[in-house]
């Protein structure tokens, strides 16, 4: 049983619903931010994804909605604003989870709608639903037609901050909240707590707690491995690697649109059970993507960052990065993909003669070396791994193996 979570504060109510969703006992995030949100605090916390973040502010703010009554009848209670359509429609989903047991209502306002959308957000909106979940851009296009209604707004949450503010959303937040009555609490969630954050949090936030939980670290259930290469070879290495594991659900991570689509249109033609995503898809194929790789319709799901921090998907069992990040910070949260609730997992990195110094900064960020695997050897010679370098001349040797590969110039780089 969830009763660990009454300890909290929690009502019985979504003690039940929580109960139902699996959940046993808190996390550290969670063991922090519900006491606070629930004496009244504004919290700026910084977590990771995949610590449980989500019910850290979703638990508090429905227990309060559930007991008390509106300060304003027909206004929208609690706002969460998040980056991306999928991570609106991930958190509303497990808010419905959480509070199955509870009267609450909620929605997810987000962009790529179309007009019938819109009228069913809109209607949402003006009806007194109680928790909004919305994009930034969405949400203001709502504001400025003038019927949202927040004078007994409650809560605002301003959930993975530090992605929102790279996308360029500081200027959208910022007028969203001259919408907003300043006699609220103010939740801020990021991955990161850069100089920016900082100065978003004294705008917004007044004398809160500040939380800071595993910053930055991978699970410890991961399995990382890497292997360094020449970009010719990373296509077969991968179909290698496809073919022999056993791995039933596979994330596949891209750095652009443009290598995901190229990258899922190979693998099917190899034969596999392959999607794309990407933001040139419109949501509905979005989610129709997502859903068929939930059921396991698909194994394996090529990707942008688009969705290292928007899907929620406990077993994924295998986190490829096909391209090394640029941000050390996305290698986090693409490996936080997999491992998630204490499962086990692994993820493989191909490390590229170009990309040594990304790789290096990121192993200085997770204060750990990630172990080089071996390349078959009928994939030819590698380059050597020298972190800190942007490209490296052929070594003529396998990294970890200490001899020299054999073969005559198979170490050249093709253009």
């Amino acid at each position: 049983m969830a009763e660990e979570f009454a300890r909290l504060g929690i009502g019985q109510d979504l003690v039940e619903g929580i109960d139902a969703m699996g959940y046993r006992s808190p996390t550290p995030i969670q063991e922090q931010a519900i006491p606070a949100v629930l004496d009244h605090r504004d919290v700026i916390a910084c977590a990771q994804t995949g610590t449980g973040k989500t019910a850290a502010f979703i638990l508090p703010i429905v227990d309060v909605i559930t007991r008390y009554g509106p300060r304003e009848e027909g206004s929208i209670r609690a706002l969460v604003i998040v980056p991306t359509r999928e991570l609106a429609l991930q958190i509303d989903q497990q808010l419905q989870g959480m509070a199955y047991y509870t009267p609450i209502s909620s929605m997810p306002v987000y962009g790529g709608s179309d007009a019938a959308s819109f009228d069913q957000q809109k209607s949402a909106l003006t009806s007194g639903t109680e928790v909004i979940i919305a994009t930034p851009g969405k949400l203001l296009s709502h504001l400025n037609l003038g019927y949202v209604p927040t004078k007994g707004l409650e809560f605002l949450v301003l959930d993975e901050a530090d992605r929102m503010l790279d996308m360029g959303f500081i200027e959208d937040i910022q007028r969203i909240i001259t919408f907003l009555p300043k006699d609220r609490q103010t939740l801020m969630f990021s991955a990161t707590m850069a100089p920016q954050i900082r100065q978003l949090a004294k705008q917004v936030l007044h004398d809160p707690v500040e939380i800071t939980i595993a910053l930055s670290k991978p699970a410890e259930g991961v399995d990382q491995r890497a292997y360094v290469l020449y970009v010719p070879q990373k296509r077969p290495l991968l179909e290698h690697i496809l073919n022999s594991n056993d791995a039933k659900c596979i994330l596949i991570f891209a750095g652009r649109k443009t290598e995901v689509k190229d990258l899922a249109r190979y693998l099917k033609k190899k034969g596999h059970e392959v999607a794309a995503m990407h933001s040139d898809l419109e949501q509905e194929e979005r989610e129709s993507v997502m859903l068929a790789f939930r059921n396991r319709k698909l194994r394996i799901l090529v990707a942008t960052d688009v969705v290292s921090r928007g899907i929620d998907i406990d077993d994924i069992d295998l986190v490829i990065n096909y391209d090394v990040p640029r941000d050390p910070e996305d290698y986090v949260h693409r490996v936080g993909r997999t491992a998630r609730a204490a499962r086990k997992g692994a993820a493989v990195t191909f490390i590229s003669d170009q990309d040594m110094r990304e790789f290096g900064r990121i192993e200085r960020l997770i204060e750990r070396e990630v172990p080089k695997a071996e390349l078959p050897k009928e994939l030819g010679p590698v380059p050597g791994y020298v972190p800190g370098e942007g490209r490296k001349k052929k070594s003529g040797r396998r990294p970890g193996s200490g001899r020299p590969n054999s073969g005559s110039g198979g170490g050249r780089r093709r253009r």
